[in-house]
């Protein structure tokens, strides 16, 4: 039975959707999103839709690829890989589509949104085998796009921001990396990682209250039961499982209000990785909810962080807590 973009869209409400500004789940059809960005954005970059990373046909196995027609140099372009929000059941790649695109209409950058099997199609770990294949498709292609395959970020919101959690620590986990697409003998290693309000320990509620004494939706989905009955699921599925000082830079940022994904899950990975050596910044959006609210400070910020570790480029990121920024209100006549 083929399943509407409204029910997705229900659906993903009911469960509490592991959303955020960016990655929302799907509420208008994909074509006209993508007409939208063509149109945008068509006279400075080339874009290649669905382009197929696991070997087969799945809409949900492929990336779009976004390059920029005039390049600001001849060097290989450093890749933004951006991974979608949605409780692992719900949203797409489009949702990235306009970030992956503004990245590289500057020149500097190749973007590349990343869709993934949802947990209606098929259950933990096949969505971080997923990633790490998208992520080895990027290094397959590197000679032909003229890209970067040792300058890789990655970035991700809510369910996005879980699985490019992963996506820093786990390079050459033989248990998540899976064995698909052409080429499984290359890394899915990353350079840095941007989290944006994802979850870090699965194997606890995410929500906070009357919320946390009943299994979340969203996570039982995911794991194909409770906590309890998939403990193991849990914790082979919680970034905090796998923090060692080899970890990739991380940049996490919360909203310290978020009553989908507890800011717990922020500060705990943030001392983690601090504790093992490794590399991370942790900026806390006051009184932010799961749709952080940063605004441009925030985002300010997160682009000097791509830019130090995917170009060089020396800066110090203020780590001082955010006001949140009130969405902009619509213009009336």
């Amino acid at each position: 039975m083929r399943i509407s973009p409204l029910s997705v869209t229900l659906k993903s409400a009911i469960v509490g959707c592991l959303l955020f500004a960016g990655s929302a789940c799907a509420q208008e059809k994909a074509p006209s999103r993508r007409e939208a960005i063509q149109k945008e954005y068509g006279a400075t970059v080339e874009i290649k839709f669905d382009q197929p990373y696991a070997g087969n046909t799945n809409p949900k196995q492929m990336v779009d690829l976004y390059l920029p027609k005039k390049r600001a140099s001849e060097k290989p372009l450093p890749v933004v890989v951006y991974i979608h929000g949605g409780g692992w059941s719900g949203g797409d790649r489009m949702g990235y589509g306009s970030a992956a695109a503004r990245q590289a209409s500057s020149g500097n950058y190749a973007g590349v949104a990343v869709g993934y099997r949802l947990s209606g199609e098929a259950k933990w770990p096949a969505q971080i085998h997923d990633c790490k294949a998208a992520i080895r498709w990027v290094r397959g292609h590197a000679k032909e796009y003229n890209l970067d395959p040792d300058r890789i970020a990655v970035e991700g919101g809510s369910a996005g921001g879980h699985l490019v959690s992963l996506l820093g620590l786990t390079a050459g986990n033989k248990e998540l990396e899976g064995n698909l697409g052409e080429f499984t003998k290359l890394s899915s290693k990353v350079t840095c990682v941007v989290n944006r309000c994802g979850p870090t320990d699965m194997t606890k509620p995410l929500m906070q209250g009357d919320a946390a004494l009943k299994d979340d939706p969203a996570v039982t989905g995911l794991l194909g039961g409770s906590i309890k009955d998939k403990l193991e699921a849990a914790k082979q599925a919680s970034p905090l499982t796998y923090v060692t000082k080899d970890a990739a830079p991380f940049l996490t940022a919360h909203g310290s209000k978020d009553l989908r994904v507890n800011f717990t899950n922020a500060t705990n990975i943030d001392a983690a990785l601090k504790k093992a050596g490794a590399s991370s910044l942790l900026i806390e959006v006051t009184d932010g909810g799961h749709s952080i609210g940063g605004g441009p400070e925030l985002e300010k910020r997160v682009q000097q962080f791509i830019d130090m570790h995917l170009r060089d480029i020396k800066s110090e990121i203020p780590t001082t807590p955010i006001p949140t920024v009130a969405p902009a209100k619509p213009v009336t006549k």
